[in-house]
């Protein structure tokens, strides 16, 4: 969680004239934490926004008062909007054009309040930077402290087909995310890709590998067998975080065999995944997207996952 200036700067530089709307302090129950954030302008006489503070009344009411009452300002859930919560919510809301815009360019901890920065506020920033380690979003002193948003995780998604399509429409939204998509050719890709989303052609895939981060979650979907084949090797002669394969039982059953043949231990393979997913789900592109993506999260938790399915024929 932190300020995603990509995101404020792509919207500044489309709309002109950007609010951001930032949860600065909760206290109760609320739809959302500290520090979720949403944008919104105008587009021509319509109000348009993207990301979002949880919905509801509260976020309706922000969005309306965005552009014109820019401030800190405090929200009763129950009592002032009718919204079963029971707690209230803090909104810190600026405007932002290309001029105020660049006061934050080269900044990795966004601190901004009125008069003189309390000395609270230059402790926290002082000791993150010794640290090296960013706060957490906070109001201090009625100044709002942000870190700028930094992707926690990695994910490369080795396939730009139906499933890949699907996966990287689903786990795109995601913050504190980036994802490299990777496939054999330009033309694998759509004509759009979603924001946070670097695509990277390759002729042959598996020499891309050294460039993931050794801690990288990887998800192999692409069309031919033999590249998922290489993309393992790849992987476990690399190493990463967690990797999934597309396909079955059975065709997991040959990998296993060829990796062994390659020179892999059995607790070594054991690592990649396979099948992935949520077999009740069904095997469309969308669904086996929404079970892979509940795995990914789930193993982030610490939950853990056992779940496993069968794909379309392309995985089988």
């Amino acid at each position: 969680m932190g300020f995603d200036l990509d995101a404020l700067r792509a919207a500044v530089a489309a709309h002109g004239r950007v609010a951001r709307v930032v949860i600065a302090e909760v206290a109760g129950s609320a739809p959302r934490e500290v520090g979720c954030a949403m944008l919104v302008w105008k587009d021509g006489g319509t109000l348009r926004q993207s990301g979002t503070i949880g919905g509801g009344a509260l976020e309706l009411m922000a969005a309306e008062q965005a552009l014109r009452a820019p401030g800190l300002s405090r929200h009763p859930l129950g009592p002032g909007l009718g919204q079963c919560c029971g707690g209230a919510v803090t909104l810190w809301t600026e405007v932002f054009d290309a001029a105020a815009l660049a006061a934050l360019e080269g900044a990795e901890i966004i601190a901004r309040g009125e008069g003189a920065r309390p000395l609270a506020v230059q402790r926290l920033i002082d000791r993150a930077r010794a640290q090296g380690k960013p706060p957490e979003p906070q109001l201090v002193q009625g100044w709002m402290v942000e870190p700028l948003a930094r992707p926690a995780r990695q994910l490369w998604i080795w396939g730009a087909g139906h499933v890949g399509r699907a996966m990287v429409g689903v786990m795109a939204p995601l913050p504190d995310l980036a994802i490299t998509w990777v496939d054999t050719g330009s033309e694998r890709f759509p004509d759009e890709v979603p924001q946070g989303v670097t695509v990277l052609p390759a002729a042959d895939p598996a020499l891309a590998v050294p460039h993931a981060p050794k801690d990288a979650d990887h998800l192999i979907l692409t069309y031919s067998h033999e590249l998922d084949l290489a993309l393992c090797h790849a992987l476990l002669s690399h190493d990463f975080g967690f990797a999934g394969l597309i396909g079955s039982e059975t065709k997991w059953a040959r990998f296993r065999k060829r990796l062994q043949a390659l020179g892999h231990g059995d607790a070594q393979i054991a690592r990649i995944t396979c099948p992935i997913g949520q077999k009740i789900y069904g095997r469309h592109p969308q669904a086996i997207a929404i079970g892979v993506a509940g795995q990914l999260l789930g193993q982030k938790k610490g939950e853990g996952t056992a779940c496993r399915t069968h794909f379309s024929a392309s995985g089988a």
